[in-house]
């Protein structure tokens, strides 16, 4: 029997190419969807992930609005990790530009695996976001809740996540019994942790704000962290355990405030010629932005509010124990720094400077 043949989509995006690297490390034979073959410049790190990997990574191109080039990439897949999925830094002024694709490119990954005969079971990246808005719960979410689409926080990419994923449950219940698939979804919160893709995304642009002190001062907002290795190691058991079928599962290590990571960077880096910054933004500038910024209009109403989320789903079933949202934020630095996202100043040490002294 040959080893199972497993999809990633968005195979080149941050948290997917984790996910392809650890798939390769267990020795899957896997195949990575990119929008495009042409562009080398953004997809050739995929082909260095896992230098010793029992089978050669195959790429091909997809994309979440077309519906046809779903079935030819599904084809002979035994599972699939619909990981892409639009994730913009700032609202945009047509929201459709977010959820469109999000449940589009969902669909249609789903019926390509219901038509193939072959998939056995899909995992799909979700969000925290689609379990509940970010600051204000006083009890921790669980993997029973949903956000309130009505509720003004509801921007464009809350809806695209909790769209999407209610989509795919919809859309599996529905499925006759010669079509059907099993179906898994992991709802991690803000992630973070070392980059092994060569594209700036929205979690890596937050980190070099704060590494290169672009903004002076830091609001009072508080996120719900987790790290991008333990996001790929939950796409991989909800795979394989029998346990992770028909459930979400949050994954999520802590709440940290945007002052505490700050300080977290700073006590590392400050040293190395980097100045995170050190103040807080006062309450009352935040709710002038608000006035001007529908993105901090809708922050502005979690200012000083803490994140709370059950992760025992995570820790019990998936058996994963967290790591360190400390460890996290530091090794995303260096990685950063590493892959010229974030330039060397002339009093970088790199990341294994204390093993050396």
């Amino acid at each position: 029997m040959p080893d199972p043949l497993v999809l990633v989509t968005g195979a080149s995006g941050f948290l997917a190419t984790h996910v392809v690297k650890l798939l390769q490390e267990k020795g899957y034979r896997v195949r990575g969807t990119v929008r495009s073959l042409k562009n080398t410049e953004k997809n050739k790190h995929l082909h260095n992930l896992c230098p010793n990997s029992k089978h050669r990574l195959e790429l091909v191109e997809a994309d979440l609005n077309d519906d046809d080039s779903w079935p030819s990439a599904v084809e002979g897949c035994e599972f699939i990790h619909h990981v892409a999925s639009p994730f913009p830094l700032d609202e945009p002024k047509d929201e459709a530009k977010v959820i469109e694709p999000a449940v589009k490119g969902t669909l249609g990954v789903l019926k390509a695996a219901a038509k193939s005969g072959a998939v056995k079971r899909v995992v799909i990246t979700s969000s925290c976001i689609a379990i509940g808005y970010v600051g204000g719960n006083k009890v921790p979410k669980t993997e029973d809740d949903w956000t309130d689409l009505k509720d003004p926080s509801s921007t464009a990419y809350p809806k695209s996540k909790h769209l999407a994923e209610k989509a795919a449950w919809d859309f599996v219940a529905k499925l006759p019994a010669n079509e059907k698939f099993e179906l898994a979804v992991i709802n991690p919160c803000f992630i973070v942790g070392p980059m092994l893709h060569s594209t700036a995304g929205t979690s890596t642009t937050i980190i070099k704000q704060l590494l290169m002190r672009e903004v002076p001062m830091v609001p009072q907002f508080n996120i719900g962290m987790c790290d991008v290795r333990d996001c790929a190691e939950a796409h991989l058991r909800c795979m394989t355990l029998p346990e992770a079928v028909g459930h979400r599962h949050i994954i999520f290590e802590s709440a940290v405030w945007l002052k505490e990571a700050a300080d977290i960077l700073r006590e590392e880096f400050a040293s190395q010629g980097y100045n995170p910054p050190s103040l807080l933004l006062p309450n009352w500038v935040v709710w002038l932005a608000s006035w001007f910024s529908s993105m901090m209009a809708t922050r502005y109403r979690t200012v000083m509010l803490p994140v709370l989320f059950d992760n025992s789903r995570m820790r019990n079933v998936l058996k994963i124990d967290p790591i360190p949202h400390e460890k996290s934020l530091v090794d995303m630095a260096y990685s950063m720094i590493e892959t010229g996202h974030v330039p060397k100043t002339d009093k970088y040490r790199g990341p294994h400077a204390a093993e050396k002294n």
